[in-house]
Order: C-alpha cells, then sequence, then structure tokens
C-alpha cells in the first residue's frame, strides 16, 4: 500500500509538472490579454457573421469570450444580455463544443495530438451545430429568464493590479490542476496495483470497441467525461507512457472527449441560463458517438487499403 501510495504521488507531482508548464503560461497570457483591445477587435470582426447561427451581433462577446477564456466567462456575458431561448441555447451548445480552446488545445498537443485536428474538430462541431440548429429549430423565441445574475467583479485598476490578477489565477489553476490531478493518480495507482484496473477496462470494452479502441482506453475516456480535457490530460499521459495506448486509440478518444468532456459540469452550468439542458447533453453524446465510430472507420478502411497497396507491391 505504502509504494502504491508513492508511486502515485510521484505520477500525480510529474504530472502535474508537465501540465502546469503549459496552463500556467498560457493562463497567464491569456488573463494580461483580456486587458488589451484585441478582444473588442476580435468580437467586431465576428459580429457581422453571427446571423449565420441565428444570433444577434453583441452574441459575439460570449462567444469569443467562452472561446478564449473559458466557460464561465461566456455565460456571465450571457446573463448580461437580453437573448431569445433559442439564442442562449444556440450558443450553449456551440460553447460546450468549443470553450476554453486556447489551453484545452494546447494540452492537447502536450499529450501528443496535432493542434490542427482538435482545432478543427472543436471549431467544426461549434460552428455546424448552431447553423444546424438555427435551421431546424423554429421555437424558442421567447426572452429566456436567467436563473441568477452574475455578480461583476471589479476591474483592477492599472497594469500592476493587472498583473497580479493574473499570476494569481494561473497560480490558482495549477493548484486546482494539483487537488484535481495528484489524488486522481494515487486513486488510479491502486486501482492498477489492486488489479482493478484491468478488470474496470473488461466492463468497459464493449464501449472502447463500439467506438473503434481497445481496453486500454478505459481510464482516459472516463477521465475526460467526468473531469474534462484539460484535468483529464494527466491520465491520457500516464495512459500513453504506460499502457500503450496507440497513437491511433488516442486521437479517436480524443475526438470522442472532444465532442463531449465533463458531461456532469458542463451540463449543469448551463442550468440557470434558463434552457432545456437534456437536449443539450444528448446532442453532445450523439455526435460524440457518431463523430468517433465514423472517424474510426475511416481510419480502419485506410490502413486497410495502405496494407493492401503494399503487399500488392511486395509481390510485384
Amino acid at each position: 500500500m505504502g509504494n502504491s501510495l508513492k508511486k502515485g504521488l510521484k505520477s500525480g507531482l510529474q504530472t502535474t509538472w508537465t501540465l502546469g508548464k503549459v496552463i500556467f503560461p498560457v493562463t497567464l497570457i491569456v488573463s494580461l490579454f483580456q486587458h488589451t483591445p484585441v478582444l473588442g477587435w476580435l468580437i467586431n470582426l465576428i459580429s457581422p457573421l453571427m446571423g449565420i447561427f441565428g444570433l444577434s451581433g453583441e452574441a459575439a462577446i460570449p462567444l469569443v469570450l467562452g472561446n478564449v477564456l473559458n466557460l464561465y466567462a461566456g455565460i456571465g456575458a450571457i446573463l448580461t444580455l437580453d437573448l431569445s431561448v433559442k439564442e442562449v441555447f444556440i450558443l450553449a451548445l456551440m460553447l460546450s463544443f468549443s470553450h476554453n480552446l486556447i489551453i484545452e488545445s494546447t494540452v492537447a498537443v502536450k499529450v501528443g495530438l496535432k493542434l490542427w485536428i482538435i482545432m478543427l474538430v472543436r471549431l467544426g462541431l461549434a460552428f455546424s451545430s448552431g447553423i444546424i440548429v438555427n435551421l431546424v429549430w423554429q421555437g424558442g423565441s421567447e426572452t429566456a429568464q436567467y436563473g441568477f445574475i452574475a455578480k461583476s467583479e471589479t476591474a483592477p485598476i492599472g497594469w500592476g493590479a493587472i498583473i497580479v490578477e493574473a499570476i494569481e489565477k494561473a497560480g490558482l489553476g495549477i493548484i486546482q490542476l494539483a487537488l484535481i490531478v495528484i489524488p486522481l493518480m494515487i486513486v488510479i495507482q491502486f486501482l492498477k496495483d489492486l488489479g482493478w484496473l484491468h478488470v474496470f477496462s473488461k466492463w468497459m470494452a464493449p464501449v472502447t470497441r463500439l467506438l473503434g479502441m481497445k481496453e486500454n482506453t478505459s481510464m482516459t475516456l472516463v477521465a475526460g467525461l467526468t473531469i474534462g480535457l484539460a484535468f483529464g490530460a494527466g491520465v491520457m499521459i500516464q495512459a500513453v507512457e504506460e499502457d500503450n495506448v496507440s497513437y491511433k486509440d488516442l486521437t479517436l478518444a480524443f475526438i470522442f472527449l472532444v465532442a463531449c468532456h465533463a458531461v456532469v459540469e458542463d451540463t449543469l452550468i448551463f442550468i440557470p441560463l434558463g434552457i432545456p439542458v437534456w437536449p443539450l447533453l444528448i446532442i453532445r453524446l450523439v455526435v460524440a458517438i457518431i463523430l468517433t465510430i465514423t472517424v474510426a472507420f475511416i481510419w480502419k478502411k485506410r490502413a486497410e487499403h495502405t496494407l493492401k497497396r503494399k503487399e500488392a507491391t511486395y509481390e510485384n
């Protein structure tokens, strides 16, 4: 037991250090970034495009803040606007696919995935879902009734206060990361040493096979589904190093989790916006399953085609 605790603690600290080197500077830069005119430029740039998604120009504010910062920033901005139920639902759906884009995409690269794949999937899902819901849903024209109004934070005055606030946010991000990742790694180590992780992988085997992945991807999926991409990346890094998770399975797992991660938190957080959250959750799950199965099928067919070409070349 003592050895498991030691190994789990060591693994948790190493993972915290690995992810912290990414999350701290990115959080610091983004926190400073929001006090510059750049966010305003981005909002003005995309405001004319909001009509494609059935949104008013001002809806660009939560969309930009949610992607550049996080879901909480996007939701805080929504609460300051008079939007219809349909507009709020579209924003919630788009932000559920594409939020905290800078940090979570950077973490994905750290795990070993290609940045363009993650960006293409997340932004592609966000844009296509907004367009489809706008075309399909004819209702929701009534004004959204928010469950509560977020308290406005006092903006820091002067660059000294801004820098201090940015450092505090980045530091708190690392503390939060450590509080989640270290206990998680210790638990996983105990599960491994007791043989329970193998049993759990067997239970998850039908699900992982359905999605085109092997059993050893199960912990990666569960971690991402429950605690999200950024924190779940710690489990993914360990899975690649210790469980021999292939690049294909890792990519498929991340594609699934891009569409559907932190399902409990990311669903409950939208309740105060006064929109139906069950359709939001169902859409994310269905899209994640269909997208992952489709990519796995294409990947398999391409691999078979490549193998046949090699065999034909060898025979000739």
